[in-house]
């Protein structure tokens, strides 16, 4: 199977080779960190001009066409206009909370990046406890919200803030669920462990009707997670102006546009991760012909190819479904997902204890 790890492990004998261990590990942790940086940028505009072709498609229209070929570099064109806006702040805001809180919202995606694996053998850091830290730190993104919709000092921000801080809570519940369904069926929570048990076949295909429970759950909750339509009461325009972000302009509000998208791409990874095998192949069986043709496919195309899809499926959502009103988007949580979720684990453990998944 091809690998980027090679190109890694070059580089890491070459650091550690030429300086002495302690600024090699420096080094390497600052080109890690400007690679991630360097995929947020990329990532940010391939999603918003990915975001205004789906939408186009959908609603049989042409989407961006004038800038550049096909308006490929409309994103572009937007991410300059935010670069020169003059960022606002509110007179009677409270500054210093108004202007921390996008830079913790873009801290927290950075954090999330630590544990996916994007490529065989290719992760910043497969901690023993993967699962859990994605989903402790992913919980930090509501004080980000709560702390910008406070601080502006506006009465649509604060409730828009105080609606996402709800919705997220209420939604973590059914999304950690869902995700210790495969958690239980594979005995681990680490990243890479949960990748090659899949290697004989996508949890998705052998784990049974309590993961593709858990599959439909996680991609609900997550959408809800990542205040994304039907469930954007936070920035719901038609009520709340722009929610939470109301009063950000310039680059401060580019942070929370591009935070957003990113927490996109970060939870479809990890449902992809989780339920679609990650980076591993597309294998059948005791098919070793098709197999073998799989595995000449790279690991990173697989992963991305996931991802993306799932990306297109939350992308789909929000052309295809109506805005759900706050009662709706908490009954919908507390007395549907959660309770079939709780049901859903207690299942899979069962399925887990007498070894009947595939």
């Amino acid at each position: 199977m091809w690998s980027l790890s090679y190109i890694a492990n070059a580089l890491h004998d070459w650091l550690y080779q030429t300086f002495s261990p302690t600024l090699a590990l420096i080094i390497e942790m600052v080109i890690a960190g400007i690679a991630v940086i360097g995929l947020f940028a990329v990532l940010g505009l391939v999603l918003v001009i990915m975001e205004r072709r789906v939408a186009a498609w959908m609603q049989i229209r042409l989407g961006p066409n004038r800038v550049g070929p096909f308006g490929l570099l409309q994103s572009l064109a937007d991410t300059l206009k935010l670069l020169v806006k003059e960022g606002m702040t509110p007179s009677g805001s409270d500054k210093f909370l108004f202007n921390l809180a996008p830079y913790i919202a873009m801290m927290v995606a950075m954090l999330l990046m630590a544990p996916i694996a994007f490529a065989k053998d290719f992760q910043l850091w497969d901690l023993n406890i993967g699962v859990l830290y994605v989903s402790a730190v992913s919980s930090i993104m509501v004080i980000s919200i709560l702390m910008a919709g406070w601080a502006s000092n506006n009465k649509y921000s604060l409730m828009g803030a105080m609606r996402s801080g709800a919705q997220i809570v209420s939604y973590e519940l059914s999304a950690g669920l869902s995700v210790l369904v495969v958690v239980v069926l594979t005995g681990s929570l680490k990243i890479s462990d949960i990748i090659q048990s899949q290697a004989d076949g996508w949890w998705i295909f052998k784990g049974h009707v309590p993961v593709l429970v858990a599959f439909v759950i996680f991609i609900i909750a997550v959408t809800a997670e990542t205040n994304r339509a039907p469930f954007d009461l936070a920035e719901a325009e038609s009520e709340l102006t722009a929610g939470f972000h109301t009063e950000y302009s310039g680059m401060k509000f580019a942070l929370f546009f591009l935070a957003e998208y990113i927490n996109v791409f970060i939870v479809c990874s990890i449902g992809a991760i989780l339920f679609l095998g990650g980076w591993m192949p597309f294998h059948i069986g005791h098919w070793e012909g098709f197999n073998r043709v799989m595995d000449y496919i790279p690991s990173s195309i697989w992963f991305f190819g996931k991802t993306f899809f799932l990306i297109f499926v939350i992308m789909w959502f929000r052309w295809t479904f109506p805005r759900l009103r706050i009662d709706q988007l908490l009954n919908l949580e507390w007395k549907y997902l959660l309770p079939i979720s709780m049901i859903n684990i207690l299942l899979a453990t069962a399925i887990a204890i007498a070894g009947w998944h595939f």
